[in-house]
């Protein structure tokens, strides 16, 4: 049986994500990270917007691809050199999935559809950009929300508040409603701020 053009790029995408030497357990099993990151994404796709177009899948499987290899500490540490980072972190991600979507055979057109969403260009406008920041603060808040606060126990209640509030507005209001109703696994620990920080 031939392969499709999806299942081509699907297979380039985490080809790509397996490489990463960064490890993440999932359950208990040792996974790449950004290749398990992908594999989450697709998954909290599915349950969100099933009816999403091949294109959109493939940007969202691919939002952090190769991500280990644009590292922060490339960059100053201040608020200045975080934003360098993003900025560029971006363009890296649309980049490398463009050129493997080009390379399973989507034009030209498709791939910069993909890589206009994956690069984050004008939220809030592009609905494309913004199913990308719904779905990726989804998967956050489910899966890595409670690692981070693990990681940071110098912040303070008013510290988490503004982290979850900044989370919160990046979310559409169909993409907020979905986080509240029980269709992702709130981290507990932090439910009654999220309840604090929302209301």
């Amino acid at each position: 049986m031939t392969q499709s053009k999806y299942e081509k790029a699907v297979e380039l995408i985490d080809a790509a994500n397996k490489e990463d030497p960064n490890q993440e357990m999932d359950g208990d099993k040792s996974q790449p990270k950004e290749l398990l990151y992908g594999r989450r994404m697709s998954d909290m796709l599915e349950r969100f917007a099933p009816e999403t177009d091949d294109i959109m899948k493939l940007a969202i499987r691919a939002q952090h691809i190769q991500r280990w290899k644009s590292p922060r500490d490339d960059y100053p540490m201040d608020r200045k050199g975080y934003h360098q980072w993003r900025t560029n972190l971006y363009k890296f991600h649309a980049e490398t999935a463009g050129e493997l979507l080009l390379k399973a055979g989507y034009s030209e057109e498709e791939v910069e559809r993909a890589k206009q969403a994956i690069g984050k260009k004008a939220l809030k406008t592009n609905k494309d950009t913004q199913l990308v920041e719904d779905i990726a603060a989804l998967v956050f808040i489910e899966h890595y929300m409670t690692d981070f606060v693990n990681k940071h126990p110098e912040y303070d209640e008013q510290k988490w508040i503004d982290i979850i509030l900044r989370t919160w507005k990046k979310m559409s209001e169909k993409g907020q409603k979905f986080a509240l109703s029980g269709a992702i696994k709130l981290p507990e620990p932090l439910v009654p701020l999220i309840t604090k920080a929302i209301s």
